[in-house]
């Protein structure tokens, strides 16, 4: 993948529907808050591991809450 390539998400807008706080989220996925604000703001690319663990919490394959 090209580096600038731009990953995406859509996790905002799922926690919102959730009715989840960021604080809510980072600890249901075993990271900061400050962590959850990065990949919102599409600042951070979040490792395989911990995209898996944000696309369970909303029961989505990982491919509808990142986009490349």
């Amino acid at each position: 993948m090209p580096e600038n390539t731009a990953i995406s998400n859509k996790i905002k807008e799922l926690r919102a529907r959730s009715n989840l706080t960021q604080e809510e989220l980072a600890q249901k996925v075993g990271v900061t808050r400050q962590t959850i604000i990065s990949i919102e703001k599409n600042e951070y690319v979040p490792s395989l591991l911990l995209g898996m663990k944000i696309a369970r919490m909303f029961n989505l394959p990982v491919e509808e809450v990142f986009h490349i």
